[in-house]
């Protein structure tokens, strides 16, 4: 499965690059505080993104990695979503918030949901005839992308919580949602190491490389991932802690959120 679209994928990236620095310029022109790091991470999770396969299986399972699990991570360290609610006009901030906290948008951010979405649509593609087909199509191979590109967004906001959501989840569900995510990753790529996605005519030693990029590709990202949750939560207790102090009688402050 190699490369399709044409320049449609960097014209959006650049509309969507674009949108996104428009709001933190706004931000900024009325003084608020919108770091610059944040635009860097959005720009280069875009970039990944749209991030082309090369021939072979070993170039296929690159921009797996690049597209659908460093460009999530990227883009969630972004925080796109409050960007939006800080920048847009009120009609749109006040049309954005109930479909951030309604019941769907809490069922679909629950960590677990989220990685069994993110896990199962990548063995759907690697284990059933899905991928020739996707090969074959370049509309499918357009949406396939897409899906997992968001597929990826989704899983990395459930467990990374930075943008606002309706329901605090504590850091037992956002683990075991990780840990589980991962560990149906490297079977996955253990699996590929051993056989090939149906249909497919990859060589041997491409097929394995490509297994062995997955594997420990996967286990990078999924490092990094971790960072930011252990990262998020220590931040989050020590907000608590502090708010603790402050109340008279040393009596409890109100719950952190976590994330």
């Amino acid at each position: 499965m190699t490369g399709h679209g044409g320049p449609a994928p960097a014209i959006l990236a650049v509309l969507v690059s674009a949108a996104y620095e428009l709001g933190a310029w706004c931000l900024r022109g009325r003084g608020d505080r919108w770091p610059p790091a944040r635009d860097a991470a959005f720009g280069l999770g875009v970039a990944a993104a749209i991030f082309p396969a090369a021939p072979g299986f070993t170039g296929h399972v690159l921009q797996h990695v690049v597209a659908g699990m460093l460009a999530p991570l990227l883009l969630v360290l972004a925080r796109p979503a409050t960007l939006l609610l800080r920048a847009a006009p009120v009609a749109v901030r006040g049309g954005l918030k109930p479909v951030l906290r309604s019941r769907p948008a809490a069922v679909l951010t629950y960590p677990p949901v989220a990685a069994v979405l993110d896990a199962g649509s990548l063995w759907l593609l690697y284990r059933t005839s899905l991928f020739t087909a996707a090969g074959r199509d370049p509309w499918l191979h357009a949406f396939v992308h897409v899906h997992v590109v968001l597929a990826g967004v989704l899983f990395t906001t459930s467990v990374c919580r930075l943008d606002p959501l309706r329901h605090r989840v504590g850091l037992g569900p956002r683990a075991a949602a990780l840990v589980g995510a991962a560990a149906a990753h490297a079977v996955l790529a253990k699996s590929l190491f051993a056989t090939p996605p149906p249909g497919t005519a990859f060589t041997v030693a491409d097929r394995q490389a490509g297994a062995q990029l997955m594997y420990y590709g996967g286990d990078l990202v999924e490092l990094g991932l971790a960072l930011v949750v252990a990262r998020s939560w220590y931040a989050a207790r020590g907000r608590a802690v502090s708010r603790r102090r402050g109340y008279p009688g040393g009596g409890p402050g109100p719950s952190p959120r976590c994330g």
